[in-house]
């Protein structure tokens, strides 16, 4: 290491791995993360329950994270959290692993509705937690996805003001969109720029809150920095360029929307008698309803594109003289040898370093778990001495590991 310039007390250096409640009185520390806290903005996503229907990402039994995800909701009301979103309740998932347009909206907004009837059973207050709850959708090429937006406003709005009696702020949705990454093709990648774009149309026509447009190289390989900066300027020359998307709302009055719209929220509501006659979302789940729906669906749309029924430019139809081959990525990012090493080393170093602290904070959030408390409280100390495989491993013996109904 280089010596330190001059003027600098070396302060910094000595701060690194170190957190603020080390080096500043208590009184002081607890100012900052009062004040932190109730300014922090970002998003947990968190949505057990399309890990379960869709992405396969569960650790722990169905109950426990549904319990750690009310400790977080309700750690976010007394902490005061306001601009922190405690799940992003996701059908982007949904979508991509297979289900059409109004599956993923059917099951994603029962997921929300869900969560509701949860934190109510936990006797929060709708209004306390209802603004810290956001959506996250997939925006495909079928034209349902033109009103996906409006359509969840709407059907949300209804339900929080007439069924729960939220006030105006709990029933505003709050959603974001990513383009479809199923929809992005090996064949021909160029062309996937070219359906992000009109799927990032739709989303900003729509009034989403917030928009991801991926790369069109996603298809074969993890983006580059070149079509990463594409991705990003089909936003920037809609938002900026395109003088019809500055209008708030383009599309109002249009004969399609307005029926799309309409015949979007009938079958959504269709869809949500079928998961109530099969004992609602978590009942649905203990036969597999949603998965199974979903696999059927995608079986369904991967059987057209092999047919060549639903026609796709550049990979079932419209093929260049080549024939359109799967392209073949220049360069492929991934870690070396040495940065994995490296990492495995950092965190035996953390664990060694905290080894009695770190002992005492699994064993505090063990406690929490068993006696009821709230465990987000004691995880987010945890953190400060203990790996994520420490924290996990712990849990795993109060909470039980996951495991699929059969």
């Amino acid at each position: 290491m280089g010596d330190i310039p001059q003027g600098n007390d070396g302060l910094g250096l000595l701060l690194l791995g170190i957190t603020g409640d080390q080096v500043l009185p208590a009184d002081v520390y607890a100012k900052i993360k009062a004040d932190t806290l109730a300014q922090v903005r970002g998003t947990v996503q968190a949505d057990i329950l399309k890990e379960d229907q869709a992405q396969n990402t569960c650790i722990f039994s169905t109950e426990f994270a549904l319990r750690l995800m009310g400790d977080v909701q309700q750690y976010f009301i007394e902490q005061k959290v306001r601009n922190f979103y405690s799940v992003s309740i996701s059908g982007y998932h949904i979508a991509e692993a297979g289900a059409n347009p109004i599956s993923q909206l059917a099951f994603t907004l029962a997921n929300g509705f869900t969560y509701v009837e949860y934190y109510l059973s936990r006797g929060m207050d709708i209004n306390a937690f209802a603004p810290n709850l956001s959506f996250f959708f997939s925006n495909g090429m079928d034209p349902e996805y033109a009103v996906m937006g409006r359509v969840a406003r709407r059907l949300w709005a209804k339900a929080l003001k007439h069924r729960y009696g939220a006030d105006e702020r709990s029933q505003m949705l709050k959603y974001h969109i990513q383009t479809s990454g199923r929809s992005l093709h090996a064949q021909e990648i160029d062309f996937n720029d070219i359906r992000t774009t009109l799927q990032a149309l739709y989303a900003i026509y729509d009034n989403c809150n917030s928009l991801h447009t991926n790369a069109y190289d996603e298809a074969i390989t993890t983006p580059t920095e070149e079509s990463v900066r594409r991705a990003m300027a089909i936003q920037l020359i809609i938002n900026k360029e395109l003088g019809l998307a500055k209008n708030e709302n383009p599309l109002q009055g249009s004969f399609i929307i307005e029926e799309l719209t309409d015949l979007v929220e009938e079958a959504v509501l269709t869809e949500f008698d079928r998961i109530t006659e099969r004992g609602g979302v978590l009942g649905a789940m203990e036969t597999m309803y949603q998965r199974s729906r979903i696999q059927e669906e995608s079986l369904y749309y991967e059987t057209l594109k092999h047919t060549g029924e639903y026609p796709i430019i550049g990979v079932n139809t419209f093929l260049s003289s080549k024939g359109s081959p799967t392209v073949l990525p220049k360069e492929v990012i991934r870690a070396t040898e040495e940065e994995k090493e490296a990492q495995i080393r950092t965190v035996e170093n953390v664990q060694q370093a905290y080894a009695e602290e770190g002992k005492a904070a699994l064993r505090k959030l063990q406690e929490a778990a068993i006696k009821n408390e709230n465990m987000f409280a004691v995880l987010m100390e945890a953190t400060k001495y203990c790996s994520l495989g420490q924290l996990t491993a712990a849990m795993f013996e109060v909470g039980g590991q996951y495991r699929r109904n059969m």
